[in-house]
């Protein structure tokens, strides 16, 4: 697919995306069409008018691109640029310093997602009573054994990775709940919903447990109250792309996989 957006860190997943999915993002960016003082009132218009009218095109979505990297830079360092904005890339890693997730600088997009996912939910945990931790655990498909600090985040981790598509659904219960305490309103899964079974525990209390701590994270900054939540929403949208349900079960289908590994049913018709 041909694309005008210029940064490949963001190119594919934005020039594939779901225009539901990137209907989240330009309300991000334009604070649900309120404009913002960084951002022109033409460009405000031109993407409040492509999500009213659910038709992002390219030219739109390389606009919605542009934007977050303008966000992503302080206004001395944008001009510095010649108002270009910085890479995706420094924006994720500057959001996930900020978000006080470990990560490798070095390492690519998705694993750095990753962490800013995890450290949402490292700082939610504290807000769950053990039941609402014991079924984040059987979400997973582990059981959840009482412990402190580290060692929970480490067991929570290991559920994750074991987990068929525990990325996935890490990303969706994170963008949810952000979206919800941001936006008033969850994500549309739309032709993915199959793949969220179990969702009524995302948007319980253990969704409310994240939507609880989203204050922890100091979103005092301009620029941050955008490239916060649309890291995380981007996130989403990259784990998202890395799968395809199935069409017998709906569960989730990984790129690149003949068969479904919940039901066994050829995914032969999704490869060609």
């Amino acid at each position: 697919m041909t694309s005008l957006i210029s940064d490949p860190n963001l190119a594919k997943v934005l020039s594939s995306a779901d225009v539901d999915d990137l209907a989240v993002l330009v309300d991000h960016i334009t604070d649900r069409g309120e404009g913002r003082i960084s951002l022109s009132s033409d460009t405000c218009k031109t993407l409040m008018d492509a999500k009213s009218a659910g038709r992002i095109d390219k030219a739109t979505r390389a606009l919605i691109a542009e934007e977050l990297q303008r966000f992503g830079g302080n206004s001395l360092f944008n001009l510095m640029r010649g108002g270009a904005g910085v890479p995706y890339l420094e924006i994720l890693c500057d959001v996930a310093s900020h978000v006080k997730a470990r990560h490798n600088p070095k390492s690519d997009c998705a694993q750095i997602e990753i962490a800013i996912l995890e450290a949402v939910l490292e700082q939610s945990l504290g807000k769950m009573s053990e039941q609402e931790k014991s079924n984040l655990f059987a979400e997973f498909g582990s059981t959840y054994k009482p412990s402190a600090g580290p060692a929970l985040m480490a067991a929570l981790q290991a559920a994750i990775n074991a987990s068929g598509f525990g990325a996935y659904k890490l990303a969706a219960v994170v963008a949810n709940a952000v979206a919800k305490a941001i936006l008033g309103r969850g994500l549309a899964f739309g032709a993915t919903a199959g793949l969220m079974r179990g969702i009524s525990v995302f948007t319980g209390p253990i969704g409310w447990a994240i939507t609880a701590i989203w204050t922890v994270f100091d979103l005092g900054s301009p620029a941050y109250r955008v490239t916060v939540p649309c890291v995380i929403q981007i996130a989403y949208m990259r784990q998202k792309a890395a799968y395809r349900s199935c069409p017998t079960c709906r569960a989730p289908a990984e790129a690149g996989k003949k068969f479904c590994g919940e039901c066994g049913s050829p995914l032969a018709l999704l490869l060609r």
